[in-house]
C-alpha cells in the first residue's frame, strides 16, 4: 500500500509534501545520538544498477552497524562503508571501502540535490560509486549532474536531522558515530 506523506519538518509547507513512490522502500532504524526510523524511496526507473545494489546489499545484512562516518552540517550524512565503516571498526579507514560487487556506472539524472535527496558517493571516477551513499541536509544544487541520485527521504527526516555531525572541512565523526542498526527493504 502506498501511502501519501508530509516530512514533519515542513508541514507548513505543501512544496516539500513527498509521495511514497513505486518503490522499493530503504527502511533504516538508526542508532546513537539520533534515534529512529528513516524511510527512502528508492528511485528504481531514475537508477536501476544503483537501487538493485542498494537494496541488495541491504537484503543480504551488510549495511547492518554501519555507521555515519563523514557528516557535515548544513551539506549530508554519508554512511555505506560496509567494507570499514562497521561499528567496532577502525574508525580511520571507514569512507574509504565499497563491498565485494563491482563499482558502477553512473546514472546521472536530472532530479535536483535538494534537502532529503539521498545520492551515492564515488571517488573523482564518475563511474565508482559502490555502496556507500549520504542523505542531503540541505539543497546541494552544485551536485546535480555530478552524482548518482538513489532516492529521497519519505519519512524520518527529522531523525536525518538528528545525526551526529563530524568535525573539521571533511566532516569526519569523533568519538562514538551514529549507525545503522538494521537496514531493510519494503517492496
Amino acid at each position: 500500500m502506498r501511502r501519501f506523506l508530509l516530512i514533519a519538518a515542513f508541514a507548513a509547507s505543501p512544496a516539500f509534501a513527498q509521495e511514497d513512490g513505486p518503490g522499493p522502500n530503504l527502511v533504516i532504524e538508526v542508532g546513537g545520538e539520533a534515534n529512529g526510523r528513516v524511510v527512502i524511496d528508492m528511485f528504481e526507473e531514475a537508477a536501476p544498477l544503483h537501487v538493485e545494489q542498494i537494496t541488495g546489499l541491504a537484503e543480504e545484512g551488510a549495511y547492518d552497524d554501519v555507521v555515519f562516518h563523514r557528516v557535515i552540517d548544513g551539506f549530508m550524512a554519508q554512511t555505506g562503508d560496509v567494507e570499514f565503516g562497521k561499528t567496532g571498526g577502525d574508525m580511520r579507514m571507514a569512507g574509504r571501502g565499497g563491498s565485494s560487487r563491482g563499482d558502477l556506472p553512473a546514472e546521472f539524472s536530472d532530479i535536483p540535490y535538494d534537502r532529503g535527496i539521498v545520492g551515492m558517493a564515488r571517488s573523482q571516477d564518475p563511474n565508482s560509486a559502490n555502496s556507500q551513499f549520504f542523505i542531503m541536509f540541505d539543497e546541494g544544487h552544485f551536485l546535480n549532474g555530478q552524482y548518482t541520485v538513489v532516492g529521497r527521504v519519505i519519512e524520518g527526516m527529522d531523525v536525518v536531522d538528528a545525526i551526529k555531525r563530524g568535525d573539521g572541512p571533511n566532516g569526519a565523526v569523533i568519538g562514538e558515530p551514529d549507525r545503522m542498526v538494521s537496514v531493510t527493504v519494503e517492496r
